[in-house]
């Protein structure tokens, strides 16, 4: 194999310079540049070492004045998308008895467009929250987002997302909620193996639309004046306190959690996760134990792909412990 997990490429086209994050397939993988993540064609990206040490060469020549500068190149990059603001699902397969199936689906936001999106970002599963997130994405910029598994797709997910300009207010913001029913997610999933490509996307946003005066009036009439308060609000709460020890069974998280299916009990579960994991961030907390149980092993393979998504763990490890058997897994922290 050409590439493994870790090694530093170039992009062919552009020049830019980033390393594998994941496998996709025999002529595809998932590379980081610039902090953004994306999926390329093995063709389109090769080992930097030849270029590296042809920069080298070329900085020992001697140094002087040209007779004429060298003229810069235009060169045209080609555009997956054409205009707008998408969400991307790109397929994550396992074999299993072998096939190969969908195991997941990761989900990108994509930002065709030519000014920095400000975007608010939340996708529920039966009406309780999976993931969320904000931020600003610069202009034809690519994000990461998550991963959700392919089975929860069949409960219909509702993706919300809320976009805005960064670089001006004369604009509406637009909101909406996008819903794949599974015979189209099922379309969709046979077109990419028709035309042997790895994502597919759907449109959230074509362009941003000027205010009108009535959207000015609307605006100033929401405005509210908040009462200063006569008190400085606290800092934290106790609940907001780091803790060294998670434990992530449903009844020590509600007190009643008859009803639930098991996508909503997930869900509340990785949630807690998320939560603490960001309070340990906030409080540099140099470890942490997240006790998931054994089971089937789902919610376990689920807390290990949140970990292995926070930038600030360094390592996680599951093995046997006289307290928790296999069913805690210990995550240490970098920083």
């Amino acid at each position: 194999m050409k590439f493994t997990i870790g090694d530093k490429i170039i992009m062919k086209k552009t020049g830019e310079e980033g390393v594998i994050t994941d496998y996709i397939s025999p002529e595809m993988w998932e590379v980081e540049v610039l902090g953004t993540r994306f999926p390329v064609y093995t063709e389109d990206i090769d080992h930097p070492y030849l270029h590296w040490f042809t920069q080298q060469r070329t900085n020992k020549k001697k140094q002087g004045v040209p007779d004429q500068l060298p003229v810069e190149q235009i060169t045209n990059r080609p555009s997956r998308l054409s205009k707008g603001v998408y969400l991307s699902f790109m397929p994550v397969y396992i074999s299993e008895g072998g096939d190969e199936i969908v195991d997941k689906l990761k989900v990108f936001l994509l930002n065709e467009t030519p000014v920095s999106v400000k975007f608010a970002y939340d996708v529920k599963v039966h009406h309780t929250s999976a993931f969320r997130h904000e931020g600003t994405l610069h202009a034809f910029g690519h994000l990461y987002l998550h991963s959700i598994d392919y089975g929860d797709m069949n409960d219909q997910p509702r993706f919300h997302w809320k976009l805005s300009d960064a670089t001006s207010t004369q604009y509406r913001q637009e909101e909406g909620v996008l819903r794949i029913k599974p015979s189209k997610l099922f379309d969709y999933m046979t077109g990419l193996q028709e035309k042997n490509e790895a994502t597919f996307s759907v449109i959230l946003m074509e362009d941003f639309i000027e205010k009108t005066k009535e959207d000015v009036q609307t605006q100033l009439s929401q405005v509210v004046i908040q009462p200063r308060p006569s008190k400085p609000p606290k800092i934290n709460s106790l609940s907001e306190l780091p803790r060294y020890e998670i434990d992530l069974h449903i009844e020590q998280l509600v007190n009643d959690y008859r009803g639930l299916s098991n996508s909503e009990i997930m869900a509340i579960q990785l949630r807690t996760l998320e939560r603490y994991l960001h309070i340990a961030v906030m409080h540099q907390q140099e470890r942490m134990v997240i006790i998931h149980g054994v089971g089937s092993g789902k919610l376990r393979d689920a807390v290990h792909r949140m970990v292995k998504e926070t930038r600030e763990v360094a390592s996680h490890k599951n093995e046997w412990n006289n307290k928790y058997g296999f069913g805690a897994t210990e995550v240490l922290f970098k920083y």
